[in-house]
């Protein structure tokens, strides 16, 4: 992949969140998702590349664009790419002013992400001090502890991430008989779970069970970090089992790792829509505004942190 793709793929992001920015708070989640996805298609027309959405907003049918199977971009001869996408991570936290909302790309070669239908999965995710110590056949306490220890504070110091959800009330007691704090997200477990590979955030370990479409996102982010997650599938219902035959996922309980999600060559932007543990939202000034972006690619293990002005006045119509 041409790795200035990263770099494109970032202004698709910001295009995206500008446009459901505008919408923050007014409490309609709706229509906030639906301007970020409108913005996204919309910048995608001037990107090269051969892409193939294969995480996106939805079944064809179901949603106007962005769906699963789209190809979008300038092909003109550039290399196929597939995309895992979310124009707007939390569009329920963006109507009412919350925070995590982000909106996300990620890209890689053709046929390395794990396009996976909505269901959800087990998740454990940590920093690079968790690799080979953290896993999902381990306990909770025995994550906590092995956590700790490598990275020389008690289990005292460590911060867990859990979805505030019922499913969750044995899992966070746990936690805190173990010794660790907790922090209960009411949503957005994927800018919590990349947050944990990033220094500085106060943010440990994510546990817990969430949306797996998410959890592939995560992973991109996580493997361009130098983080470690590992996954199992855990759908609800006979019917989410069948989604996830049907997508060629047999085995949904084995546990996978970042890389059998995505692969080794992952490029990941996100730009924050509303502010959180990852990155800070959109900030509206007089004709424009500024907004805060990562971009990564995990063959280099490059990660870049922008922050942009935006002149309306000189920018394309999104």
């Amino acid at each position: 992949m041409d790795r200035n793709l990263a770099l494109e793929v970032v202004r698709i992001t910001e295009a995206a969140a500008l446009a459901s920015a505008r919408l923050m708070g007014r409490g309609d989640a709706e229509a906030c998702d639906r301007a970020a996805a409108e913005a996204m298609h919309r910048a995608f027309e001037g990107i090269g590349a051969d892409g193939s959405i294969v995480i996106g907003e939805g079944r064809e049918g179901a949603v106007e664009r962005l769906w699963v199977g789209e190809r979008i971009g300038e092909a003109n001869g550039a290399a196929a790419i597939d995309v895992a996408l979310d124009a707007l991570e939390g569009a329920t936290v963006c109507a009412t002013g919350g925070s995590n909302a982000l909106s996300i790309i990620m890209i890689a070669e053709r046929g390395r992400i794990l396009a996976c239908p909505e269901t959800y999965m087990e998740k454990v995710a940590t920093g690079p001090e968790g690799r080979g110590v953290v896993s999902l056949e381990k306990t909770p306490t025995e994550n906590l502890r092995a956590l700790a220890e490598a990275k020389s504070v008690y289990v005292e110091d460590l911060t867990a991430v859990i979805l505030d959800r019922p499913r969750h009330d044995r899992l966070v007691e746990e936690v805190r008989r173990a010794g660790a704090r907790v922090q209960l997200l009411a949503d957005g477990d994927l800018a919590a779970a990349i947050a944990t590979a990033r220094p500085g955030t106060d943010v440990d370990i994510l546990l817990g069970i969430g949306g797996a479409q998410q959890g592939v996102l995560a992973a991109g982010a996580i493997e361009a970090m130098g983080g470690t997650m590992e996954v199992r599938f855990r759908p609800r219902t006979s019917d989410e089992a069948s989604l996830l035959r049907a997508a060629g996922i047999s085995d949904p309980e084995r546990v996978r790792t970042a890389g059998e999600l995505v692969g080794d060559n992952v490029m990941f932007a996100a730009t924050g829509v509303t502010g959180g543990h990852l990155l800070s939202g959109v900030r509206f000034f007089r004709g424009g505004a500024r907004t805060n972006s990562v971009v990564m690619r995990s063959r280099t293990r490059t990660v870049r942190w922008i922050e942009a002005h935006h002149h309306f006045d000189f920018k394309p119509e999104y």
